[in-house]
Order: C-alpha cells, then sequence, then structure tokens
C-alpha cells in the first residue's frame, strides 16, 4: 500500500478482547512501509503484554503518561507531534466517552487532544453497549469533530452474543489508515468492479461454484474508492463487509452479474473483472431435489454469457481489466486471454498453490498491458489493491491523454 510507506502511525489499544488481534495489526502496517508506535492503557495491559507491541514494532511501548524519563522532554508532546495519523483499535466505550468529553487522564488520551493528525476509532464492545444511547451520542459528537469511526462488523463476540460490535479486521483497518493518504489518482472517474465467485443451480438445494471469497475484488474497490473513483462492486455470494463509500450490487448467478455489469459499463470510465465467474450453468433446472438413485449421474452444460469480453467489445467500452487464475503457465495463458477478447489490461495469478490466490490473504500476481507487464507481490491482497489501482490509473490516463508507450 504506496499510502502507508514512511508514513508514521501511533496506535493507542484501549481495554478490550479485541486488544488480541491488535499486534497483528501492527505487524501488517510494517509490512507496508509504515513505522508504528503503540500506547497502551492500563486496562490493555491486562488484556495483551507491552513486550509483545515491542517485539512487533520494534519500538518502546508507552504506557504511562507522568513517566520520569519520558517526560523530562515533554515526552507526551513530542509523540503526539510524531504521528502522522492516530488509530485507536479497539476503542472501547469507556474510550470513547472520554474521547467525545475531552478528557485527558491518560497518557492515550492526552496524546489525542494533543495532536492535529487524522484520528481514527475502530470500537469493539458489546452489542448492547454499541447500541446504547449514551454510546451512539459519544461517537456522534466525535464525528462533528472529524475522528473517523471505522466499524464496527457484526458476528459473534467473545460474550457469547451476536451483533454489531466486533472490531475490523487488522487488514481492514490497513485498508482505511490506508485511505488517509491515498493520492486521488481516480478522482473524477466511474469504476466497476466483479468480485467473488458465481453460483449455478443444479437443483433446489445444490450448487456448482468455486473457491473465490472476494478479498481481492473487495480490496480493489476499497482501494479504487480511496483513489477518489466513484464505485460500483457487483459481488457474488461473499460474507464480506462492503468497502466505506462503495456502492454494491449483491447476484448469485453469472446471468445476473452478466445483466448488472452490462447495465452499467457504458456509463463506467474504467471496469475491472476480479470475479471468478462460472463458464457454464446447468441446461435444465428441475423444480424439485434430485435423489440419490442411479449410479452415475450426467448433468448437461452450457456456457454462460462472456462478462468481460461482451464489456470490451462495446462500441464505447470503458478501459478494461481482465483477471486469469490459473494453474499452469501462467503468462502464456493470460497473454492470450488479453489479446484474444482486446483488453487493455490482464491480471493473472496462480491458484491452488499454498498462501495465495483462492481462500487467502496473500497473492502473488503478473501484471500484462499490450506493451509492458509487471509482477507485484507476493504481497497481502489490500497491499497489492492500492498497487494495481495505482497501476491501472497510470495506465489509464497515459491511454486518455494520447501518452500510450
Amino acid at each position: 500500500m504506496a499510502g502507508l510507506e514512511h508514513r508514521r502511525v501511533l496506535i493507542g489499544v484501549s481495554a478490550g478482547i479485541a486488544a488480541y488481534k491488535t499486534p497483528d495489526l501492527v505487524r501488517r502496517l510494517r509490512e507496508v512501509g509504515a513505522e508504528v508506535r503503540v500506547v497502551m492503557t492500563a486496562g490493555a495491559m491486562e488484556f495483551v503484554k507491552p513486550l509483545t507491541f515491542q517485539a512487533v514494532s520494534g519500538q518502546p511501548v508507552r504506557t504511562t503518561l507522568l513517566d520520569p524519563d519520558a517526560e523530562a522532554g515533554m515526552g507526551h508532546i513530542e509523540l503526539a507531534r510524531w504521528a502522522e495519523a492516530v488509530l485507536i483499535a479497539p476503542a472501547s466505550a469507556d474510550l470513547l466517552a472520554r474521547l467525545a468529553h475531552g478528557l485527558a487522564d491518560d497518557l492515550l488520551t492526552t496524546l489525542c487532544l494533543a495532536t492535529d493528525a487524522p484520528l481514527m476509532v475502530a470500537p469493539a464492545m458489546n452489542r448492547l453497549m454499541w447500541a446504547h444511547p449514551a454510546t451512539r451520542a459519544n461517537c456522534g459528537l466525535l464525528a462533528e469533530r472529524g475522528v473517523l469511526i471505522v466499524g464496527p462488523d457484526e458476528g459473534d463476540q467473545a460474550c457469547g452474543e451476536s451483533g454489531a460490535g466486533r472490531m475490523l479486521e487488522p487488514l481492514a483497518l490497513v485498508q482505511r489508515l490506508g485511505g488517509l493518504f491515498a493520492e486521488p489518482v481516480l478522482s473524477g472517474l466511474r469504476l466497476l468492479i466483479t468480485a467473488g465467485p458465481t453460483r449455478e443451480a443444479v437443483d433446489p438445494v445444490r450448487y456448482i461454484s468455486n473457491r473465490s471469497s472476494g478479498k481481492m475484488g473487495f480490496a480493489i474497490a476499497s482501494a479504487a474508492r480511496a483513489a477518489g473513483a466513484d464505485v460500483t462492486l457487483v459481488a457474488g455470494p461473499v460474507n464480506l463487509e462492503t468497502p466505506t463509500g462503495v456502492d454494491r450490487v449483491d447476484v448469485e448467478t453469472a446471468a445476473e452479474m452478466h445483466a448488472a455489469v452490462m447495465s452499467r459499463a457504458d456509463t463506467s470510465d474504467i471496469f475491472i473483472a476480479c470475479a471468478a465467474v462460472a463458464d457454464y450453468r446447468v441446461a435444465s433446472v428441475p423444480d424439485q431435489k434430485i435423489k440419490k438413485s442411479a449410479e452415475r449421474l450426467s448433468l448437461e452444460l452450457e456456457r454462460n454469457p462472456d462478462i468481460l469480453g461482451d464489456v470490451a467489445s462495446l462500441t464505447r467500452a470503458p478501459f478494461t481489466v481482465g483477471f486469469a487464475a490459473e494453474t499452469e503457465n501462467l503468462e502464456a495463458h493470460a497473454e492470450d486471454k488479453l489479446q484474444r477478447k482486446g483488453l487493455d489490461m490482464i491480471i493473472a495469478n496462480l491458484v491452488g498453490r499454498p498462501g495465495t490466490g483462492f481462500d487467502a490473504d496473500d497473492n502473488l500476481l503478473w501484471v500484462r498491458w499490450p506493451t509492458g507487464s509487471r509482477s507485484l507481490g507476493p504481497a497481502a491482497k489490500t497491499v497489492l489493491a492500492s498497487a494495481l489501482v495505482a497501476l491501472i490509473a497510470e495506465r489509464y490516463h497515459e491511454r486518455f491523454s494520447g501518452g500510450d508507450s
């Protein structure tokens, strides 16, 4: 994520079980080139020890406002000036309340009052605490003052209940932080992207699909929005949070995805076909469940519409980017797809290898356009997304400014 390279990020940790995720957040930030320092509240140290954060950040951890050594040189002010961004993760209900009312009774809240850097908070608490009018009012006050509130997510909670209150995952928080520093290279452009798998019914209870998680497409959508684009995300069936500021359209089948894309493609400036679309569907889907009776069962399949090819062949086609998930001969297959479909760019990766591709947080990509190529990764998909957006923006502007080479 180019926007976070060499950036100085202060991570604040308040009391909450979600603090166990924060060391991974620090690690991920350092992976993308950020310099990270950590400040912990007294309650946070009951969940994770400062030594853990010192190990992953490579820096001493600050825990006390009245530290004689640090405060000899007004250390809390120095740290507040050092930060280019402050992220509190997790941000407990108590911490949000103290911030909202301007309290400065520990090092973390004092720093938040003393810094002019952007402040982002990632709430984490029980669902009823998050829904309480006092918490909602406190968040409203913070938002009015320009504090960025990211999350929380919904799902199972440590208390055994389920609902809104889970802290966003570390990779999502890295993406949100990167958006603070992203260059608006796609400002004013309309970007259409597909993500995830499609499902093709076999009968009312079964379907044909693939292992695509949608993570790469969602990461690109988020990075494109951070780069200033007006983003529409056409998503197959995935369990992922919609990126902030992105217009999401949910579909299930290839035919539904084709219809959603074609109705928007001619008004889009850039189209990115990141979804793993089923090439075939069952020709005749029965109304009732197929019973297990015969030893063998044959299904007749027919081809699905070619979404990428149909967009690329439009009279006024957008800048069209395809994806190629291959198991062998990566560059040859990607080159063939680029030429055969008349694409502006193809992004290829090998699937089926441990640690990257489907179901993974990381990826390794080979990007090809008519006059050049570039390898990206291996790296986290969120990191690659920002690099891809920068590369797509570069190629788009070169093409439409007449400087393509």
